[in-house]
């Protein structure tokens, strides 16, 4: 028998151990009813999907920039049709957002304190901010001033209103995409980056690692807290990102001239989503 998960365009077929993606054949997009849940959020496993290129940039984008252009202005209007609210930022797994924060702030205080090797608690970005569920729980709490990126506007706007009083404490509100942003030479002790990364291209990973890694204080921090695929690089062209492996995520950052420092799994979420796994840089 064939179970339906929900609305959400899934379907477990007999003999499978996991949800997938239902295709209706290969000439047939993913259809239309499926609700994608990335960048903030959750995405659905993807082993039935079958594994993409590691290379994103030529599997998804091709030479032209006229395809990467399209890439990235697809999930922009994606994103601009989002609830501006906590679940609307995870994807309909507002529910998970406690548990979420507890493992990352668990694994942030590891690194910061007073002495040789801490990381200080002056200044935090955080990237792909939305609403700033993360900068209203785990930045704010721990550092003295927080700037916040996000491609869409509105979220911003309503980041504002969602951080309260805490919003004087926030320096920066920047709209832009992270393929265009340019941190500021040495002015952050942590950037966080979560849920986001499977809207860059490869090359522009790379890339925006690289000005991250310029934009850091002395013993300052880099943190990836992302989806990581089972295999291969898993596409979402509903939202108009990607999902890629762990080794994968790994290759890039080393390319950017980062070093893992320290790697963990986040636990506790649902069985029905994909693997979380953060990644300390410096």
């Amino acid at each position: 028998m064939i179970e339906v998960f929900g609305d959400l365009g899934l379907r477990r077929f007999p003999g499978d151990t996991c949800w997938r993606e239902y295709k209706k054949s290969a000439n047939h997009t993913i259809m239309n009813n499926i609700k994608s849940t990335s960048r903030r959020g959750v995405k659905k496993p993807g082993r039935g999907v079958g594994s993409a290129s590691t290379n994103v940039t030529q599997d998804r984008m091709g030479d032209g920039v006229q395809n990467e252009t399209v890439f990235y202005s697809k999930a922009e209007n994606y994103w601009r049709e989002v609830e501006p609210t906590v679940d609307g930022m995870l994807g309909g797994y507002g529910k998970i957002s406690n548990i979420d924060i507890d493992g990352s702030k668990k694994f942030l205080q590891k690194f910061l304190g007073q002495g040789e090797g801490k990381t200080g608690n002056g200044c935090a970005l955080d990237c792909g901010a939305g609403i700033g569920r993360i900068t209203k729980r785990l930045l704010l709490p721990l550092f003295n001033t927080v700037d916040l990126v996000d491609v869409t506007q509105e979220f911003l706007d309503q980041a504002k209103v969602y951080l309260g009083d805490e919003s004087k404490r926030v320096e920066n509100y920047f709209c832009l995409g992270l393929q265009d942003f340019i941190p500021q030479d040495r002015r952050y002790d942590v950037i966080w980056i979560q849920w986001v990364i499977g809207h860059l291209t490869d090359d522009h990973l790379v890339e925006f690692l690289r000005r991250c890694r310029g934009g850091l204080r002395p013993e300052g921090l880099i943190v990836i807290k992302d989806n990581v695929a089972y295999e291969g690089v898993i596409p979402d062209d509903v939202d108009s990102s990607v999902c890629r492996e762990l080794a994968l995520v790994k290759s890039l950052v080393t390319r950017a001239g980062l070093t893992i420092v320290c790697e963990e799994q986040q636990m506790n979420f649902p069985d029905e989503i994909y693997q979380v796994h953060q990644l300390a840089l410096r």
